[in-house]
């Protein structure tokens, strides 16, 4: 065979093999086998116009129904009634005639897709529970084209009576969840309102079972019709036996309880006002039988005074009043509260109320416990009642924890302690002291670094521990130590430490105070600088301290300078206005060959001794200036020099006859 005949074969058969391809991607899955081949493509396409056309919905019409609806699973994906251009996402074809076209995952499905919440009792059933065959609604049946009905799930009608007898027969409707619910069947407590029915259920009426009123029929069913419930006695016998035939129960019972009457109803029969005991105030709503025992109303009650009635709430802590501690002393028939035992009562004993006190419930002091509550109580010290807000600081003589050494009736804080009153403590007020806030200087015992500091009794509260909070809030009022880094951070940092470790006249230590003063902290009169390693002489008294004390990092206070560094020497502090003329072999000019601290100018030179030209005649009362003229540039500024300068007479003055040289 010739290698032309070949290739046209080969060329023919993949001529062939492509024609296949593009009448049918592949074949059909089993349910759709019998469409299988080129001839029933139009059965499920839409031949011409380009783009892919399905027709899925004219065989499956049972889907169809659903989407016109606006019901069931495939509504809620969003497809269009009547288009069954969104099919194919998820059942596709043409992969085999063994291919799943219904991925079906019922352990994973969510059933509230279909339109259907499966809820209580229903969210834990077996699919095959509810889609059956029989539950497939009449109307539904023909439209499916499932041969094995047993596989689909299409069709159940949503109604209680698809899967449920009606235990009713029909009697109350077909709506089931009108009276019952999805967790429990027999439980409609939450579910049926029985006000809305002939006969709502008040009072002790709503708590009653069911099936105590709705009892079987003759078909042995509950009975929820026709029952008679228009007189009390259709249920209920007359424990009064016909005492009372000619009124109904309702003339003095209610539904709330049976012992409980209508005192409106009974007044109009009874008036209690033309007794020995007119009822009045909270009496009028006293149950009858909580007097009259056992509906007794001819026995005689005693009734002159509360306790004949009444037990003593108060234990007999009143008996011994005048009065016996007879109720109506402090109360009414109106209510048992408020008493009627008010401020101006309260002057009437042994302590008055004043000030703060006479503002206050009365159960702040006498602290309610029902029948255990104290009337008589400790008040012959503050401390009986309030807590020592100062944790014992003051428990020592002389204040001996009398709070009305520093407090009032009228006000706890700011206490009137004056500065008067300052002066007999350790730590007497004066100067700029007297202007401080009390609170500035007593603080809690938290805001102390040093517990050292601090009185025993709250040196505790310093450190962290595990007491209430309110302890650590606690003011320190006496303190071990008064000196001022107490209250007042040493700003310079331990520097002074052993200036202010010196004693003063009294033996104490001097502190602060042994440069500063109370009366302001910039007054310095005490700092003697003499006795520092740079005694100030002359002009160096007039120069502010941070002129040679300079601060660190361009500051401009004094707080954070470190004072013993600072320059002892001219050259440390003043520039070499001379361009080191005068400098020694260092490099370093010692200013004090020719000045001193007095001033600077006039010079201290000996211009004899230091110079090779002796100041003599009318030389000595020449000025500088005229003779020493010469100017340099040093650095960017014009500094006189000294040397060289002219030594002979020609020099200064010239060819004038009267400066010549005698011959």
């Amino acid at each position: 065979m010739s290698v032309r005949k070949l290739v046209l074969i080969l060329a023919m058969a993949l001529l062939s093999a492509t024609a296949v391809a593009q009448i049918s991607p592949g074949p059909l899955s089993r349910a759709h086998q019998e469409l299988d081949g080129a001839t029933h493509c139009a059965t499920c396409h839409k031949l011409g116009g380009g783009e892919a056309t399905f027709k899925c919905l004219e065989c499956h019409t049972e889907i169809a129904s659903g989407l016109a609806a606006h019901k069931g699973l495939h509504f809620s994906y969003g497809i269009r009634p009547g288009s069954s251009q969104e099919c194919a996402k998820c059942h596709s074809d043409h992969n085999g005639l063994d291919f799943p076209i219904i991925k079906w995952d019922t352990k994973n499905f969510d059933h509230k897709q279909t339109g259907y919440v499966l809820e209580g009792k229903h969210a834990g059933l077996e699919c095959k529970k509810c889609h059956t065959p029989e539950h497939i609604s009449p109307s539904v049946r023909p439209l499916i084209k499932m041969k094995d009905l047993n596989r689909s799930f299409i069709g159940v009608a949503e109604t209680c009576a698809t899967c449920h007898k009606d235990q009713h027969s029909g009697r109350l409707g077909p709506d089931c969840a009108h009276c019952h619910n999805f967790n429990d069947w027999e439980n409609v407590a939450g579910t049926f309102d029985h006000s809305k029915t002939r006969y709502p259920l008040t009072g002790l009426h709503a708590p009653v079972k069911c099936d105590k009123c709705h009892t079987s029929g003759p078909d042995h069913q509950p009975r929820y019709l026709g029952i008679p419930f228009s007189k009390c006695d259709d249920c209920h016998s007359d424990p009064h036996k016909g005492s009372f035939a000619n009124k109904s129960c309702q003339t003095c019972h209610t539904t709330s309880g049976w012992k409980r009457v209508i005192g409106a109803e009974l007044n109009q029969n009874f008036d209690h006002s033309k007794t020995k005991y007119p009822l009045l105030g909270k009496h009028q709503t006293v149950e009858c039988i909580a007097c009259h025992a056992k509906g007794d109303f001819k026995k005689p009650l005693v009734f002159a005074k509360c306790m004949n009635c009444h037990q003593d709430a108060h234990n007999g802590q009143f008996v011994k009043r005048t009065d016996g501690g007879e109720c109506a002393s402090c109360h009414d028939v109106n209510g048992w509260k408020p008493s009627k035992f008010d401020v101006k009562a309260h002057a009437s004993s042994k302590y008055p109320l004043e000030g703060k006190h006479a503002k206050l419930e009365c159960a702040q002091c006498h602290i309610a416990k029902g029948k255990d509550t104290l009337y008589k109580v400790k008040f012959s010290r503050c401390l009986d009642c309030h807590h020592d807000e100062h944790q014992t600081q003051f428990a020592a003589s002389p204040w001996l924890n009398q709070c009305e050494k520093c407090h009032t009736l009228d006000v706890f804080k700011p206490p009137p302690f004056a500065p008067a009153k300052h002066k007999q403590t350790r730590f007497p007020l004066n100067n700029g002291h007297l202007a401080v806030l009390c609170s500035d200087c007593h603080k809690p015992a938290s805001a102390f670094a040093s517990a050292s500091l601090l009185p025993a009794s709250v040196a505790a509260q310093a450190e962290p521990f595990a007491e209430p909070a309110s302890y650590r809030t606690t003011a320190v009022y006496h303190f071990q130590d008064l000196s001022c880094t107490t209250c007042h951070k040493d700003p310079h940092r331990g520097q002074f430490s052993e200036r202010m470790k010196a004693l003063r006249g009294d033996g104490t230590p001097a502190g602060c105070e042994a440069c500063h003063s109370t009366k302001s902290w910039t007054d310095l009169t005490r700092f003697d600088h003499d006795r520092t390693k740079f005694a100030l002489l002359g002009a160096h008294r007039a120069v502010a301290c941070i002129d040679c004390h300079k601060p660190p990092n361009l500051e401009t206070k004094l707080i954070d300078v470190d004072f013993t560094q600072a320059p002892t020497k001219c050259e440390e502090c003043h520039s070499d206005i001379h361009g080191r003329q005068f400098a020694r072999a260092e490099g370093i000019t010692p200013c004090a060959d020719c000045h001193n601290t007095a001033k600077w100018k006039p010079s201290l030179f000996d211009h004899d001794k230091r110079t090779q030209f002796a100041l003599a005649g009318a030389h000595k009362n020449v000025r500088c200036a005229s003779c020493h003229k010469l100017f340099r540039d040093v650095e960017g500024k014009q500094v006189l020099f000294y040397k060289p300068t002219p030594k002979d007479c020609k020099d200064c003055h010239g060819a004038d006859p009267k400066f010549q040289p005698k011959s």
